[in-house]
C-alpha cells in the first residue's frame, strides 16, 4: 500500500512544517489546548499538492489512526467509518460485497476526511457530482469541546461549510456515505484519439451513456497539433469477480534526483510514444478498476521525479460558454513557454451541484497540469494562466494550489463570506493564512 507523508505535501515544495503533532484516534475526546498564536489542522496522508494540508509553524492533528469501520449495511450500501481510513482501505472491504466508492480522485491513498474537506471529484461528475453529494452525515469535533452531528437538516450550515471546507471547520471524526452498487471489479473502457479541444468536447457530448470520461492532453504538441489527446471513457462491467486487487505499488522511485527528470525533452518523448500507443488501441476492452482509476498509484514516490525543488500542480475550471477557447489559450501558452507538463488532464464537470460552500466543481471544463518548480519562470507562467481563467469566469482548485493570490481565491468562490463564520477559531492552515492577505 502507499504511505502517509510525515511532513510536507505531495508537490514537495519548500513549506515549513508543523511545529507540533497530536495523534487523533478512537479514544480522542477533546482537541488539545492551543497555545497563544498556535492553531490546529487535521492531516491525513498529506496527498494535497500545495499548502492546504500544512499548518506551518503550528499544530497538526494526525488522523491516520482514526481508521475503524463503524457500520456497513450490505443491502443498502450505507457505510459509516472513521475519517482517517483511506479510500483504498474502504475499497478493499466494500468491493467484494458488490459496492464501490461513488466518486474517486486520481489516487486511492487519500483519507475519507481529506475527500470530504477537499470535496474531491472524479471522472464521473456528469453523473455523480462531487464526493460531497454522497456524504449523508458526519461528526465534527470543534474547539468548543462539542461534537456536532451534521447533515442536511441538523447543523446544516456547518455541514455545508465542512464539505469542501479545507479542514477549517474542525476535526471530522467519522462520516456516513452512500456507496455505489456494482456487479464486478472490472470496467469496460475505450480510448479515442482527438485532434483539438473542440473535438474533445464533441466526444464528451457523444459519451453521455458512459459513466466515466477523462482525457489526456499532449502538452508538448505545437502548431496545428495543439490540443490533441486521447479521450478515455468507461463504465462498470457486468459479471466477473469482485477481487479488489492489490493496492501495493508495483514500482518505486527510490531517491530524489538533484534536478527534475521532467523537462521539455523527456515529456516530448513520452507524449509522442503515449499518443502513438493510443493510436494502436482500438475497441472496447475490459480491465480491472484499479488500472483505469489509479494508473500512477502503481509507482511509489512518483512525485520524486520532479527533483528536489518539487513541482506545482495547477487545476482550473472554466464555464462551458467560452471555455473551449480558454483551454485552447492555456495550451498555447504552455507550448510557447518551453515549459513541460508531464500530467495534463482535461475533463468536464456536469450540472449536479455540491452541498459544499467552497466546492471547486461547477459546470464547465477542468484542466489539470503540473510543472517542475523552476522558480520565477514557473510562477510567471501560472500567473498568466490566472489571467485567462479569471477572464473566463473560472476558478482554481485549492487542494492543488500553492500560490493562488487572495483576490483569485475570493473571485472564484462566491460563497466565501457565508463560509467564514463557520471556520473554527482554533483551526487554520498555511493556505488559509495566505489567501487572507
Amino acid at each position: 500500500m502507499g504511505r502517509p507523508l510525515s511532513s510536507g505535501s505531495w508537490g514537495r515544495l519548500a513549506f515549513a512544517g508543523a511545529a507540533r503533532t497530536a495523534v487523533a484516534d478512537w479514544r480522542f475526546e477533546a482537541l488539545p489546548e492551543a497555545d497563544e498564536g498556535d492553531s490546529l489542522l487535521a492531516r491525513g496522508w498529506g496527498r494535497s499538492y500545495g499548502d492546504v494540508c500544512i499548518n506551518s509553524g503550528a499544530s497538526h492533528l494526525d488522523t491516520t489512526r482514526l481508521d475503524r469501520f463503524i457500520a456497513f449495511d450490505a443491502q443498502t450500501g450505507i457505510l459509516r467509518c472513521e475519517a482517517g481510513l483511506t479510500l483504498a482501505q474502504i475499497l478493499e472491504v466494500v468491493v467484494p460485497r458488490g459496492w464501490f466508492v461513488p466518486v474517486l480522485p486520481g489516487t486511492r491513498f487519500v483519507t475519507l476526511g481529506g475527500a470530504i474537506g477537499n470535496d474531491v471529484h472524479g471522472k464521473n461528475h456528469r453523473h455523480a457530482g462531487s464526493f460531497g453529494c454522497h456524504v449523508r452525515s458526519l461528526t465534527l469535533l470543534r474547539s468548543d469541546g462539542e461534537r456536532y452531528r451534521c447533515d442536511s437538516e441538523h447543523n446544516a450550515e456547518l455541514f455545508a461549510a465542512t464539505i469542501g471546507g479545507l479542514g477549517l471547520t474542525g476535526l471530522v471524526l467519522d462520516a456516513e456515505i452512500q456507496l455505489l452498487a456494482i456487479d464486478s471489479a472490472h470496467v469496460e473502457c475505450e480510448d479515442l484519439l482527438f485532434s483539438s479541444v473542440a473535438d474533445f468536447a464533441r466526444l464528451y457530448e457523444e459519451s453521455s451513456d458512459w459513466t466515466y470520461t477523462v482525457s489526456w492532453i499532449d502538452c508538448s504538441a505545437r502548431g496545428g497539433s495543439v490540443g490533441r489527446g486521447i479521450f478515455s471513457r468507461a463504465r462498470h462491467a457486468a459479471g466477473g469477480d469482485r477481487d479488489p486487487g492489490n493496492s501495493a505499488p508495483r514500482l518505486a522511485v527510490p531517491f530524489t534526483p538533484p534536478v527534475s527528470l521532467v523537462n521539455r525533452f523527456t515529456v516530448d518523448v513520452f507524449n509522442r510514444a503515449y499518443y502513438t500507443a493510443g493510436r494502436r488501441r482500438g475497441g472496447v476492452r475490459r480491465e480491472h478498476f484499479q488500472r483505469f482509476f489509479f494508473p500512477l498509484d502503481g509507482i511509489d514516490g512518483m512525485n520524486r521525479i520532479y527533483g528536489r525543488n518539487g513541482f506545482y500542480q495547477y487545476q482550473c475550471v472554466v464555464p462551458f460558454g467560452g471555455g473551449v477557447a480558454a483551454v485552447e489559450e492555456l495550451l498555447r501558452r504552455i507550448a510557447a513557454s518551453g515549459e513541460a507538463s508531464f500530467l495534463a488532464v482535461l475533463k468536464a464537470f456536469g450540472e449536479r451541484a455540491s452541498p459544499g460552500l467552497l466546492s471547486f466543481p461547477r459546470p464547465g471544463w477542468t484542466l489539470a497540469l503540473d510543472f517542475p518548480n523552476r522558480g520565477a519562470k514557473t510562477l510567471q507562467l501560472l500567473a498568466s494562466f490566472d489571467a485567462v481563467v479569471r477572464d473566463a469566469g473560472g476558478a482554481v482548485y485549492p487542494a492543488k494550489d500553492a500560490r493562488m493570490p487572495a483576490d483569485m481565491f475570493a473571485g472564484g468562490y462566491p460563497q466565501l463570506e457565508r463560509f467564514r463564520p463557520q471556520v473554527d477559531p482554533a483551526f487554520s492552515s498555511a493556505f488559509w493564512r495566505r489567501v487572507q492577505a
